[in-house]
């Protein structure tokens, strides 16, 4: 039960920006954007116990009667912080033209700090009668069943200094802020899953002890279930469904309306043992979907300044989500850089990671321009471009795989690596393309003036099979899902090592064990910046499921009681995760800032040299043989560019990677004295922990029998 009245607070003019809500002296000013707007009241929001018992939200009308630059704005008298909030528009309705205000509806503010609440009923909110296109606009009011903006006080937790890491020496875990500690035994229960979970000491030990440089967290921008979820009765889990791009979601706090603090505080946490945050941000489109979708914010206000139409006043879909936010609108290029300046300058984070990024440079929803007007004012913006800008370098159609299109400033999720090093360790492919991936993908980025670790390399996400799942499973389950097994991508490039799902058989499980280290340490020893999917380490499986969106439950939060009693298949391979990352960090020939070029180094050799079993340079046409399974891979440490915090040239040890996706042994002889004298065995893929059975020196030319599908890192010394 609802009910309004007019108020009577004063309200004085105010100004235009910033735009959202914000304390003033005897006061809260509210400013709002719409150009097609013909009046636009804010609704202060409280509640009422309701005669009959009820209860229901008492809404008082102020109308905003001050229009600037497209921005009704007012100062209103006597609002204080903790204030419940939303707008009504008073515009056109016109289907096609893509107009549709509606003041029946109750609209979050696109700015708000705070969101509270959540979409109750679809029908109350739906902004039109019958049909989306044809039919007239609905009076039904929404105020009961949707969510509300709330007024913040400025200020919080101290977020601690930046770390400031350089790129080439990040390593990224992605991680889900519930799924991450939902089942973690140390963090008390009513933190468990939360802001505070991730913040949690133990927590924050494991990161540490892993050796992760920064957390890529999945959308914490507040979010609401799309329309085709809510019909069917499902959640979104994973948050790529966003409602303000302002709001910390408030599902993942651990006290209610205490959101903003409890990220920063998160953040403090992590800053305060050297790790980044980056969030991934979603601005290609909202929870509102397609037009037949609920009216909660953007489209209420002015749809087609949020959201690219086509001439029929029909959205465009290049998302597959049912709307595009329009990156070439003021509007929308405006709500983008004032909501990642407010992450980065108010709560504390180091970058972002931007879903679908390619929709970015889609002005209208035309072709991809590298340096659209969104992308340029991102990169241009004193603040931002000092963060770690990340892309998705694409969206769900064909004119938006960009992999490798992108501008100089921005690193890029490199699905061509990911696919290059599945295919290699299952055995499906040779070693020409994967010698690029191994060396920084300079195919890709290195005509741009980029440098390697614009390669995000992975081979692993939140999207798609775990680790150990990508060994386990041939094809997807996603039954679970409630889509028929339809949802998800088919093309998991996977290998289950000859039995589908889990298994007692101990060769199997041995096999599916050391390809899994195999992928690892592919990854981690790779030029580039590496990223690790959360819970990988500890062995999580997902049975099967590529696509686990709308599974908030165990299919989908790490499980920490594998590490109970020490020992297992997830200890050791955390061990060896951990054995991996410390020995990138300690290598910067493993890690360096820029290309391989074929340039002789101080001690007149060059700085990489590709290597055939018999221990000879690879020729030619060797490249071109798809039948190839073995890859040496020499790295030069005298003269690897990398540089200390404080700008110095450092030196390393050279390094000899042998790579074996063959089934059978093989015998590898070890190459001539001038890329080493001696040859010790740092790790190796057939131990468990990775550390070598025999860390005995070897010399020039000797022979090494390297199991079927292993993979052996040696340490050349001069």
């Amino acid at each position: 039960m609802a009910t309004t009245a007019a108020s009577d607070l004063p309200v004085l003019a105010g100004r235009p920006f910033p735009l959202g809500a914000h304390p003033e002296a005897g006061g809260v000013r509210f400013a709002v954007a719409s150009s097609v707007a013909e009046a636009v009241e804010v609704c202060l929001i409280s509640e009422d116990g309701g005669a009959d018992g009820r209860g229901g939200r008492v809404e008082r009308r102020v109308e905003l009667t001050e229009r600037t630059f497209g921005v009704w704005h007012g100062l209103v008298a006597g609002v204080t912080p903790g204030q419940r909030y939303g707008f009504r528009v008073h515009g056109p309705y016109d289907p096609a033209r893509g107009l549709r205000c509606n003041p029946a509806k109750l609209l979050v503010d696109p700015c708000a700090r705070q969101i509270t609440g959540r979409l109750t009923a679809l029908e109350p909110a739906l902004g039109y009668v019958d049909d989306p296109h044809t039919g007239g606009p609905s009076v039904t009011d929404s105020l009961d069943s949707v969510p509300l903006s709330v007024v913040t006080s400025p200020g919080g937790p101290d977020t601690g200094p930046a770390p400031e890491v350089p790129f080439e020496e990040t390593v990224l875990y992605e991680l889900h802020v519930r799924g991450f500690t939902a089942r973690h035994p140390d963090v008390p229960a009513h933190q468990r899953g939360t802001y505070l979970g991730v913040a949690h000491p133990a927590v924050i030990e494991h990161l540490v002890r892993l050796g992760v440089t920064a957390v890529e967290l999945l959308p914490v921008h507040a979010f609401a279930d799309e329309p085709a979820l809510l019909r069917t009765g499902r959640h979104n889990y994973w948050g790529y469904s966003p409602l303000g791009f302002f709001a910390p979601h408030p599902g993942y706090a651990s006290e209610p309306g205490q959101e903003v603090a409890e990220f920063r505080t998160m953040v403090a946490a992590l800053h305060a043992v050297g790790i980044e945050v980056i969030v991934d941000v979603v601005f290609n489109h909202t929870c509102e979907g397609d037009e037949s979708g609920p009216t909660l914010c953007f489209r209420g206000l002015d749809a087609p300044a949020y959201y690219a139409h086509g001439p029929d006043g029909r959205g465009v879909d290049l998302t597959g989500c049912g709307n595009t936010l329009d990156a070439g609108s003021p509007t929308v290029i405006r709500l983008v850089t004032d909501s990642l300046r407010y992450w980065v300058a108010e709560l504390g984070v180091d970058g972002f990671r931007f879903d679908l990024a390619s929709v970015l440079g889609r002005p209208g929803g035309g072709a991809f321009q590298p340096h659209s007007a969104l992308f340029t004012a991102i990169t241009c913006d004193p603040l931002l471009s000092r963060c770690k800008l990340i892309a998705e370098p694409w969206d769900a159609t064909g004119e938006g795989y960009r992999v490798g299109g992108f501008g100089v400033q921005w690193a890029e999720w490199n699905g061509r690596y990911r696919d290059s090093v599945r295919d290699f360790w299952r055995g499906a492919t040779g070693v020409r393309d994967l010698a690029y991936r191994l060396s920084g993908s300079s195919d890709l980025y290195a005509d741009d003036g980029r440098r390697p670790w614009a390669s995000i390399n992975f081979v692993t996400a939140h999207d798609g099979f775990t680790l150990r799942d990508l060994v386990s499973y041939d094809r997807k389950h996603n039954e679970a899902n409630g889509e028929g097994g339809r949802d998800g991508t088919d093309d998991n490039r996977s290998w289950n090592c000859g039995v589908e799902g889990e298994t007692d058989d101990p060769a199997v499980r041995e096999l599916r064990g050391r390809q899994a280290r195999n992928l690892l340490a592919t990854l981690l020893l790779s030029t580039g910046t590496p990223m690790l999917l959360a819970g990988d380490e500890l062995w999580r499986t997902q049975r099967g499921n590529n696509n686990a969106f709308c599974l908030d439950d165990a299919t989908s939060w790490v499980d920490w009681s594998v590490l109970a009693d020490g020992a297992g298949e997830a200890s050791g391979l955390l061990a060896f995760a951990r054995r991996l990352v410390r020995l990138r960090a300690e290598s910067p020939a493993l890690r360096q800032p820029e290309f391989f070029e074929g340039r002789n180094t101080a001690e007149d050799e060059p700085d990489l040299v590709w290597l055939r079993p018999d221990g000879e340079e690879m020729a030619e046409t060797d490249w071109f043989d798809d039948h190839r399974r073995t890859l040496g891979m020499w790295i030069n440490g005298s003269g690897c560019l990398s540089r200390s915090r404080d700008g110095e040239l450092v030196s390393d040890d050279s390094w000899l990677l042998v790579l074996h996706a063959g089934d059978a042994e093989i015998t590898v002889t070890l190459p001539a004295a001038e890329y080493g004298k001696r040859y010790v065995p740092v790790l190796d893929t057939t131990r468990t922990d990775g550390e070598p059975a025999d860390a005995t020196a070897l010399a020039p030319g000797d022979d090494l029998v390297l199991p079927g599908r292993s993979l052996l890192l040696l340490r050349a010394l001069r």
